[in-house]
């Protein structure tokens, strides 16, 4: 297991787990509905706290496995992957996401490591129709 020293370290690594806009999809409807079976939860039914993890692990997980084809960054890191998700969650809601994959791939901090930068980041999303960034950094650590 990979150690960081900080949040912005394990941010960088989170991104790079996270490297196709599929799998920042599926993590989205993930927490979206792990959100809404909470303040279902809250509100009216109790019982529903176990859709929470359910639905936010299990499309989450799915996404890893099947997408992305690595192993969720959950299994080393639970609490900073946990609050990275919501990170990507919040840009994502608030259009910041593809901004924030674009600094990742010229940010300084990555020359610490060796990695590929893809040569055209940027490609058109044929299901919806935006352009959506890639970030494209493939950590080699240890």
């Amino acid at each position: 297991m990979v150690n960081f020293r900080n949040m912005d370290e394990f941010w960088l690594f989170y991104m790079n787990q996270h490297s196709k806009p599929a799998t920042r999809r599926w993590h989205f409807a993930g927490t979206l509905s792990s959100i809404l079976c909470f303040i279902y939860a809250v509100l009216f039914n109790w019982w529903f706290l176990f859709f929470v993890p359910l639905f936010g692990y299990g499309l989450a997980w799915y996404s890893h496995f099947y997408v992305e084809g690595n192993v969720p960054a959950t299994f080393g890191h639970p609490v900073w992957s946990l609050l990275c998700d919501f990170k990507m969650f919040v840009l994502m809601i608030t259009g910041q996401m593809d901004r924030e994959i674009k600094r990742l791939a010229t940010h300084p901090t990555l020359q610490l490591y060796p990695y590929t930068v893809l040569e055209n980041p940027r490609h058109l999303d044929e299901h919806h129709g935006n352009i959506d960034m890639h970030v494209g950094i493939n950590l080699k650590i240890g």
